[in-house]
């Protein structure tokens, strides 16, 4: 991870009303640009790529928090008032142009369908829900703007958007 998008995280996160949603504003937004990172075609050295990112969330957070806490954290109903938050969404845009809107229900449910592997349990409840709510709205907007209906857009892992420029 560089400077850069390091830096874009933390002015992000400076966002937040409170400590409290600041916290979890940072901690969506680098799960975000962690799982974009991972759509790629190149291999990748996760071992080396999980080091960096935890040596910033460390910085920022302190001890006790790590990207598995982050990616824990996005895939429970906690994650909800972020996601849902205009004003989450507006920074995130802002600051991560790297990472369309567009793409977070696809890397909520990438999220998602990893802890479901490690659970054995099927995604449930108001994230999965909400998911499943965006993924068809985003549907029929491509629909409305082809003139035709369509079903919601379906991403393979290695052919999503990358994390470039971020």
């Amino acid at each position: 991870m560089d400077s850069v998008t390091q830096e874009k995280l933390l002015i992000l996160m400076r966002e937040g009303r409170s400590r409290a949603e600041s916290t979890d504003w940072f901690r969506v937004a680098l799960g975000l640009v962690y799982l974009a990172s991972l759509m790629t075609k190149e291999t990748i050295d996760f071992k080396t790529v999980d080091r960096e990112f935890n040596r910033f969330i460390y910085h920022t957070l302190g001890k006790g928090h790590a990207i598995t806490s982050v990616l824990q954290f996005m895939s429970g109903e906690k994650v909800m008032p972020t996601v849902e938050s205009e004003r989450f969404l507006d920074a995130f845009r802002r600051h991560c142009p790297g990472v369309p809107l567009v793409s977070v229900p696809f890397l909520l449910e990438l999220n998602l369908g990893v802890a479901k592997n490690i659970s054995g349990l099927e995604p449930e409840g108001k994230l999965a829900g909400w998911i499943a709510r965006k993924k068809k709205e985003q549907g029929e907007e491509q629909g409305e703007e082809q003139g035709e209906e369509h079903e919601a857009p379906t991403v393979e892992a290695h052919s999503g958007p990358h994390a470039e420029g971020i």
